[in-house]
């Protein structure tokens, strides 16, 4: 009986002792843990953000700007990204792959800009007839948009963020009536994306070009015609001083939203809680980009159309549904790509769903607003 006490007394002693340690070891590690945050915490960031817009562009150009400030503000200044605009250290049309290689973290554009790379991307920006601004919003933050964006670009080494939507657009400027399909043939208009393949089977000559490029290509007869965004930023690059005709409805991007493009790598190098700011400041730009298209497209129509002297015209209707059967040919062809098709099914199905609702909601509201005016 003694031996046995003996032992057992031994045993507990070396069990307390293996626990003694165990915690000391644990208060060690956090304390290492703790420290390792603090000095995460006092570390600064200094990246680089380049863009498709005009440096200081209104809206599209000015969303990474605030971005870039509220990430500033929010971070305490450990975090400092600088904006390039187009052109200043990367093309317009080369920032997806400055992004993708490293060369520079960040980037802010429109993803139907990479359609030779990603031909479904252009989803993420908007299809012709598709989703509009808030639908597009629910689609990607609330209805499975955003886990395909993401698994789209993680083989290019992009982490995607929703970042901007500059609502409805209008059709575009012409320097000619658009009547009736003839009218369409031989015409050269700048016009991206989804939209560009429907004007092409049409019978027109999409091109696309930079925005900083747009006013001298239309002033030089480059092109015939050019799709930009809306009264605001057609207003400020002069449209009206190259081109008599503005055309409506914006059929072919209905809900266009912006994205920022984040190096994978540089993504994963961040604290949680510079990426939780970074994610937030992209969600408030969305918001706010859109809040000032709304409040600013409608004063610079009247602007253009008071002051200028500019023509609004309504495209004819059997143009609209040509547009429209065109528009559903090219997406049904394209589901042969099961990338696209996986895609096309999230977005159909969602459009489908809210559509429901939306015919006895906001349409049957738009509708009785109208008829009481």
């Amino acid at each position: 009986m003694v031996s046995f006490s003996v032992r057992k007394i031994r045993k507990n002693i070396i069990k307390s002792n293996f626990v003694f340690f165990a915690l000391l070891f644990a208060i060690s590690c956090s304390d290492s843990s703790n420290t390792e945050q603090k000095i995460d915490k006092q570390k600064t960031y200094n990246w680089s953000l380049v863009t498709t817009w005009p440096k200081n562009y209104p809206g599209l150009g000015m969303a990474p700007e605030r971005l870039a400030k509220l990430v500033k503000e929010m971070s305490d200044g450990r975090m400092n990204i600088t904006v390039y605009g187009a052109g200043e250290i990367v093309p317009a049309m080369g920032v997806f792959d400055a992004v993708s290689s490293g060369s520079v973290q960040m980037g802010h554009s429109g993803a139907y800009y990479w359609k030779g790379k990603i031909p479904a991307a252009q989803f993420f920006a908007g299809v012709p007839f598709g989703l509009n601004a808030k639908e597009m919003n629910a689609w990607v933050n609330r209805g499975g948009g955003l886990e395909i964006w993401r698994e789209l670009y993680e083989p290019f080494n992009i982490y995607p963020i929703p970042c901007g939507n500059t609502g409805t657009q209008m059709f575009g400027w012409f320097n000619k009536e658009i009547n009736s399909l003839d009218d369409l043939k031989g015409l050269k208009m700048r016009i991206p994306g989804v939209g560009g393949e429907v004007f092409k089977r049409a019978g027109g000559n999409p091109v696309n070009i930079p925005g900083g490029e747009l006013y001298t290509a239309m002033q030089t007869g480059t092109i015939d015609a050019v799709e930009w965004v809306g009264p605001y930023n057609d207003l400020a690059f002069g449209f009206q001083q190259v081109a008599k005709y503005y055309y409506y409805p914006g059929w072919h991007e209905p809900g266009s939203m912006l994205e920022l493009l984040v190096n994978d790598d540089a993504w994963n190098s961040l604290p949680p809680d510079l990426q939780a700011i970074i994610e937030t400041a992209a969600k408030a730009v969305n918001q706010d980009l859109l809040d000032e298209y709304t409040a600013s497209n409608n004063k610079a129509l009247k602007e253009l159309i008071e002051t200028h002297g500019v023509e609004l015209r309504k495209l004819p209707e059997e143009v609209i549904m040509e547009f429209k059967k065109i528009s559903d040919e090219i997406i049904a062809e394209s589901l042969n790509d099961e990338t696209i098709r996986k895609v096309h099914t999230s977005f159909q199905d969602f459009l489908d769903e809210v559509s429901d609702y939306h015919s006895i909601a906001e349409d049957a509201f738009v509708e009785a607003r109208s008829s009481s005016d």
